[in-house]
């Protein structure tokens, strides 16, 4: 049985035809797609998206086409989940330190809460289902939480289970969902008696669970706006309300390895000032893990949560697709260059805020991946572009070009 079911009214025509199927026959492996403008690149690649059996990450070097594709492959593909994964920033100034004006910026960020759903339902959708097509930006490429923790970490229910509601409301707020009877947005529940309703940040609708006594009586979908049930659930799955989470055990140690690192740090730095900076601001994130198990820039120090080792790769939405999903570059010829750029822009900021006592040197390694470390997830890739660079065409062992439009032209 196929995994993708294509919907549309349209037959290839022109170069279509052809191009799809030596494009399908190529996979696994490297191709590059030539095609004209106007000869239905899109629609060459959900054709062979239709032909595989296995997730799907489609790459765009911008949010504007990233939107643009987001939207054509869900009407292409209405029974599949078809996700979009961009920056959920509709501001971002990132934190930076201007030491010839001796200015200290904070991370100031404004967050689109319906992006950030958007985000939460894709690394969702990748652990539930292989159905799984996902249009991202190059922003897929950035430090992520960790893959087996987000999915360990999932809160089971089924009808019929035996739990108090003191223990599920500790649960729930062990994986980040914060209660808020008043405000119930994303990632929030609410609690009405024996009765918790919680606003999943991947899901539209929000889940209600009902207990008599120390068990699970209904699991129910039901609508924000009027309450209305949509449908009764026999058991689901709660992920996590946000990317950045760990067990008791890993923050434990997590904490403990930042401690140590502050005290091999410190002596090394020669301003006083600056040593005085560090010990403050890391020793107020350390409190703030103990008590709540987060703390504001967390992604900071994520290489102690994961257990990596220093300027070993970071997790990204990459890692949460199985090793044999298909990679589809959009307009190559301009997302690869961004894709080389990416990790020397980001250690240039950041070392001023290490030099400068702000952050520890572990900051380094909440980054985005360098250029070499994305290329190992090439193993089945396809670049397309009108005028893909020498490098799409030195790497692909298989060039096919789409030059005739389906109007014939």
């Amino acid at each position: 049985m196929k995994t993708f079911s294509l919907h549309t009214p349209f037959k290839p025509a022109g170069s279509q035809p052809e191009a799809i199927k030596q494009l399908t026959a190529g996979r696994p492996g490297k191709s590059t797609l030539i095609g004209v403008t106007g000869s239905g690149k899109t629609f060459t690649m959900a054709n062979v998206i239709a032909s595989q059996n296995k997730p799907v990450l489609v790459l765009a070097p911008n949010k504007t086409l990233a939107a643009q594709l987001y939207e054509e492959f869900s009407l292409f593909f209405p029974n599949n989940k078809v996700c979009y994964f961009v920056s959920y920033y509709d501001y971002y100034q990132p934190e930076s330190y201007l030491p010839a004006q001796d200015i200290y910026i904070p991370k100031e960020t404004k967050i689109n809460s319906e992006i950030e759903r958007l985000r939460v339902e894709t690394t969702a959708s990748l652990i539930n289902r292989r159905d799984t097509i996902v249009i991202a930006s190059v922003s897929s490429i950035y430090s992520l939480g960790n893959p087996t923790d987000y999915r360990d970490l999932a809160l089971p229910l089924q009808v019929g289970q035996t739990i108090s509601r003191t223990d599920l409301i500790r649960k729930l707020i062990f994986i980040q969902y914060k209660r808020n009877d008043i405000n119930k947005t994303s990632g929030t529940f609410q609690v009405l008696g024996n009765t918790i309703e919680v606003n999943l940040p991947y899901q539209k609708e929000k889940l209600r669970v009902e207990l008599f006594g120390n068990t699970i009586e209904n699991l129910q979908w039901v609508t924000k706006q009027n309450n209305t049930v949509l449908m009764a659930l026999d058991n689901t799955l709660i992920f996590p309300a946000k990317h950045f989470v760990t067990t008791d055990g890993k923050k434990e140690a997590a904490i403990a390895s930042i401690k140590q690192e502050l005290r091999e740090q410190l002596p090394q730095i020669k301003k006083v000032l600056y040593r005085e900076r560090l010990q403050q601001r890391v020793t107020h994130d350390i409190e703030m893990l103990q008590e709540t198990g987060y703390c504001s820039g967390i992604e900071n120090y994520s290489i102690h949560f994961d257990g990596r080792q220093t300027g070993e790769a970071p997790f990204c939405l990459l890692d949460f697709f199985p090793k044999d999903f298909l990679l589809i570059i959009d307009e190559s010829h301009i997302a690869i260059p961004q894709l080389r750029g990416m990790y020397a822009g980001d250690r240039a900021r950041k070392k001023s805020l290490i030099d400068f006592g702000f952050r520890l040197p572990t900051a380094f390694d909440n980054r985005p991946l360098r250029f070499d470390e994305v290329e190992r997830y090439f193993n089945d890739v396809m670049f397309v572009s009108a005028t893909p660079s020498d490098y799409e065409l030195t790497h692909s062992n298989q060039i096919v070009e789409q030059i005739i439009r389906p109007t014939g032209l």
